[in-house]
């Protein structure tokens, strides 16, 4: 058991306030988008910290990492040296010798891309051709960061709002109806003769596609008829509003217009949602806990500046209409519940601690990371460390069963 640092990626969509505030840090001059920890070999945690070190090291960040040395220990590193210490047995861990998940803090300021996530079959065909074709990992042209898939739980620590997955075409038809301009009219139109996931499919094609997507003055007039659209009369008043929110950020965006097909979510503190392989979304604003597997696969659709590779994306995401999958907790005891989502990579769970004089047994298996959000508790397993809020610890799978003492809200990722 050992504290652990995390990762900052500065992001434009990011907060410069919200991730520093949680944990008692003045805003940064730019944007602090993420709070990675895990392994990932993109940004690595730090390991075996001071124990007074913040899981937030905003002085590095300043800093660009100038004041990185060849004496840092990463977590991949540490797994590196003992996996099946830090692990557990190989069959317990799908991805062995990884750590099967990342674990993150992530504030939206603004809109992210609208993006989809491959399975793993994708991703490793993916990788190995962008490999082939000698695109670098750091170029901006460059899809596959990794093998892995990467199926996310996002839990709300503010209100967030998200759209995710797609419509029934029955729906879409609806938001789509009374616009009165031509494009609103053509994609209606087009998936009313084929109103499955065939002719979603085909309308997402058409407004991302590179040789004939809809011109700037055509995505205007649907962002000024959703503005102008009456909120009482309206089929979906929060498509309209999304489409205007989006528009100040990106202006004329096939993505801007994209949005019309995708259910709107709200999660209210507490509250979480999957995002399986394959389901086009967008986390619009708000701050959460986001689990997922160990993977930095993103295939962008729109609502970004960086690369979109349509073809790719069209070839992973899933037009099925789906309403978005709200995962509710297990209570698994008086202080913790458990999300348990339907992957082998991850689990997460919430711990509140009001009575700092009793010892509280915390379930979760394998190599764990446990981050206190507000508070402070001894976390006693192999051996007993503090943490105070800010901080982290990374317990191995030999660390076995921990129980915790103190006061004060907690985050644990777990493998199931």
């Amino acid at each position: 058991m050992k504290h652990l640092q995390g990762r900052i990626r500065d992001y434009a969509w990011g907060s410069p306030a919200a991730i520093p505030k949680m944990f008692g840090f003045s805003p940064m001059g730019r944007p602090i988008a993420e709070l990675w920890l895990g392994a990932h070999p993109a940004s690595p945690s730090r390991i075996g910290v001071a124990p007074n070190s913040a899981v937030l090291d905003l002085s590095r960040f300043a800093a660009g990492d100038a004041g990185l040395t060849g004496t840092e220990n990463f977590l991949d590193d540490y797994i590196a040296q003992a996996p099946e210490m830090v692990l557990g047995e190989p069959s317990e861990s799908p991805n062995f010798p990884q750590l099967p998940y990342l674990l993150k803090i992530i504030s939206a300021d603004t809109p992210l891309s609208l993006q989809v996530h491959p399975s793993k079959a994708q991703a490793t065909a993916g990788y190995d051709r962008e490999d082939a074709a000698g695109i670098e990992l750091c170029s901006p042209e460059r899809s596959y960061q990794d093998r892995n898939h990467k199926p996310e739980l996002l839990c709300a620590l503010s209100d967030f709002e998200a759209i995710v997955g797609f419509r029934t075409p029955r729906r879409i038809v609806d938001v789509l109806s009374g616009l009165g301009v031509p494009l609103a009219n053509q994609i209606a139109e087009l998936i009313r003769q084929r109103p499955n996931a065939a002719g979603v499919r085909n309308v997402f094609a058409y407004l991302l596609g590179v040789d004939t997507p809809p011109n700037a003055a055509q995505i205007h007039e649907v962002i000024a008829a959703c503005a102008e659209r009456d909120p009482a009369a309206s089929p979906s008043p929060r498509a309209d509003a999304i489409v205007v929110e989006l528009a100040k950020h990106y202006g004329e965006d096939p993505g801007v217009v994209a949005s019309l097909l995708l259910n709107p979510v709200s999660l209210q503190p507490g509250e979480a949602i999957f995002v399986p392989a394959g389901t086009v979304h967008a986390y619009l604003r708000g701050t959460g806990v986001e689990i997922m597997a160990a993977s930095d696969n993103v295939l962008r659709a729109g609502l970004t500046p960086k690369y979109v590779d349509v073809s790719e994306l069209m070839k992973v995401v899933e037009t099925v209409a789906a309403p978005p999958i709200r995962i509710a907790p297990e209570q698994m005891s008086p202080v913790q519940q458990t999300f348990y989502a339907p992957v082998d990579d991850f689990e997460l769970s919430l711990i509140e601690l009001r009575d700092a004089n009793r010892l509280e047994h915390i379930r979760g298996a394998g190599p764990r990371i446990l981050l206190c959000l507000t508070g402070a508790a001894q976390v006693v397993a192999s051996e007993t460390l503090l943490v105070n809020t800010g901080q982290a610890v990374f317990l191995d799978a030999a660390d076995g069963p921990v129980s915790i003492r103190g006061a004060g809200r907690f985050v644990l990722a777990a493998v199931p």
